[in-house]
């Protein structure tokens, strides 16, 4: 069972969408705080809009793991196909394993060419068809072993999960997933990301993946005085 390639168009119209997220030239702006990664080095890092605060966790695709009544929140877009948020992913599980006051909310953000599209509409049909710790499962599992994440890839973590198979690939190849993705680089566009992972967090945008002692200082730091660095 596979996704249809009949969803070349459904593809072209996703990949036309994504264009602005991949070809986003924005002159470089000055970081809204001094932060730096676990590397050492500076952390790029901008104000998002006080109108866009709070939008990344209304996305029809997106995904709470951790805590959804948590006291901070957290928000992750990534590609599948990103070797960085394979890294990142065990962090985030890290930090929702040892922080029971932490919301992490997962954004499918595929911009790294059809094979994170395919992959995408897969993870996008589970997140719409299985319970949020079902689909935190699955996001764990597609990320086993190496390799590219292709449609194939995706599908057969949801065998592996035994989830409904059938009805993960009939929605996978449905308008309404079409929709979901350009919704979620639309908002990637308005959030100025120009980088996977990139994360959401008080009131900043946050490009790359800062490492987890980073993310915790930040986490903490928003329980202290609510920014991402006091």
């Amino acid at each position: 069972m596979t996704i249809r390639m009949l969803n070349r168009l459904h593809l072209l119209l996703v990949v036309v969408a994504l264009f602005p997220a991949l070809a986003l030239a924005q002159q470089r702006e000055k970081p809204a705080y001094p932060l730096m990664g676990d590397d050492g080095r500076p952390l790029a890092n901008h104000r998002i809009a006080d109108d866009l605060k709070g939008s990344a966790e209304k996305l029809p695709g997106a995904v709470v793991a951790g805590n959804p009544k948590g006291d901070v929140t957290l928000v992750e877009f990534y590609d599948l196909n990103c070797p960085f948020c394979r890294h990142a992913s065990s962090d985030l599980d890290a930090l929702i394993a040892g922080d029971k006051k932490l919301k992490l909310v997962l954004v499918p953000f595929p911009v790294l060419g059809v094979q994170s599209i395919v992959a995408g509409r897969v993870e996008l049909a589970v997140a719409k068809t299985a319970s949020p710790e079902q689909f935190y499962s699955f996001h764990r599992k597609v990320y086993e072993g190496r390799g590219v994440i292709d449609g194939d890839r995706a599908l057969a973590a949801v065998r592996d999960l035994k989830l409904d198979e059938k009805k993960i690939v009939t929605l996978a190849d449905d308008d309404s997933i079409t929709e979901t993705m350009k919704t979620h680089v639309r908002l990637g566009n308005q959030l100025g990301l120009r980088a996977t992972p990139a994360y959401v967090i008080g009131d900043i945008a946050i490009l790359g993946h800062p490492g987890k002692n980073s993310l915790k200082y930040m986490i903490d730091s928003m329980r202290s005085c609510r920014k991402a660095m006091c």
